[in-house]
């Protein structure tokens, strides 16, 4: 394994985040934030966006979670977590349903469960304005229409959740190579290729007019269709 890989995944949204909340012209202290799904993802998602000074007032599993208008110590969210295996009876919140993280008053949604969470039965209660996508296609394409027409900025999936993957590769190169790398340089350099991949899909999002979804695509065929043509079609 590579060090690094276990928070990259989270750490990709976090850097995805701060980006389009820089370009959005809000500041991180201005910044409430409900992540739903408390996992991996969802649970580094959150640390890191507190470490960077956002205040998280929603967290969500499955079952349910918590939540509190002025904001939740997620340090000891993951103590009582680890200590009592549920969110049920956090000290100073309130109980909420599993769905309702997704609605509640914020200004940045990380739905980082499952897939299909978003969609137009509650599209138009989210009441963030930056949705950054930690699950998998959480966010049906009727959903996305709503936030097309909502103005909602919308990073997907496939760059919002990309460290996992990116760290992933550090891991074969530095095998390769038998000469490996500390965390510190792991993280910097899934912030430099995270921040460039941010900036390249912004980029074509605002010459082609489309949202980050679309740009994401465009990228994203471009540059196998670049490289497909400069291979050749044949071995």
């Amino acid at each position: 394994g590579s060090l690094g890989r276990i928070e990259a995944t989270g750490r990709g949204v976090t850097i995805c985040a701060m980006a389009a909340l820089e370009h959005l012209g809000r500041l991180p202290h201005q910044t409430r934030v409900a992540v739903q799904g408390f996992g991996n993802v969802g649970s580094i998602s959150a640390k890191l966006l507190e470490e960077s000074g956002c205040t998280v007032v929603a967290v969500s599993e499955d079952y349910g979670g918590i939540y509190n208008p002025l904001g939740l110590s997620i340090k000891r969210v993951l103590e009582y977590r680890a200590r009592e295996k549920t969110l049920k009876g956090f000290p100073g919140a309130q109980e909420i349903g599993n769905q309702d993280v997704l609605t509640v008053d914020c200004d940045l949604l990380v739905p980082a469960a499952i897939g299909n969470q978003l969609t137009s039965r509650n599209a138009r209660d989210v009441r963030a304005k930056l949705i950054v996508e930690g699950a998998n296609g959480p966010t049906t394409p009727e959903a996305d229409a709503i936030f097309r027409e909502r103005d909602i900025f919308v990073v997907p999936d496939i760059l919002a959740n990309a460290g996992g993957v990116t760290v992933s590769y550090f891991e074969w190169v530095q095998d390769l190579q038998s000469f490996f790398w500390s965390e510190h340089e792991v993280n910097q350099k899934l912030k430099a290729i995270m921040s460039r991949a941010f900036s390249e899909v912004l980029k074509t999002k605002l010459e082609r007019k489309v949202d980050m979804r679309m740009a994401a695509y465009c990228r994203a065929v471009s540059r196998v269709a670049g490289a497909t043509r400069e291979r050749g079609l044949y071995p």
